[in-house]
């Protein structure tokens, strides 16, 4: 009986061995990119005024939400300079400048910008 149930448990585990052999190979992460994550990738960790929200401002004092604001619905931007072509007061344009190095300007994506989220976006705190 013993044997029995050991030839059993043998044959059961070659089986599951074979069936794994069989079946396609599982989707890692790498491969199930969207169009937003290669969009955020594209950014390099900097804020990109076309396909931001007013929420990734708050890193920045000053710049939440009256600038970020008038930055976001001033878009879409060429370059960060257009922003310094919107009516913006002589503070802004200071603040602006100050943290310009942490910008980027990328072309609008309709996977980050659909809808009107980008001024609440539904994320809090």
């Amino acid at each position: 009986m013993k044997r029995l149930a050991a030839w059993l448990m043998s044959g059961v585990v070659l089986a599951g061995l074979l069936l794994t052999l069989l079946l396609p190979a599982p989707a890692f992460a790498a491969d199930l990119r969207n169009v937003a994550d290669d969009k955020i990738a594209e950014r390099g960790g900097k804020v990109d005024l076309n396909n931001c929200s007013v929420r990734r401002f708050q890193d920045y004092p000053g710049m939440y939400p009256t600038l970020a604001g008038k930055i976001v619905l001033g878009g879409p931007y060429e370059s960060l300079d257009d922003v310094l072509k919107l009516d913006l007061t002589d503070r802004q344009k200071e603040l602006f400048n100050k943290y310009k190095d942490n910008f980027t300007v990328t072309p609008p994506s309709i996977a980050l910008n659909e809808g009107f989220d980008r001024i609440n976006d539904g994320q809090y705190r």
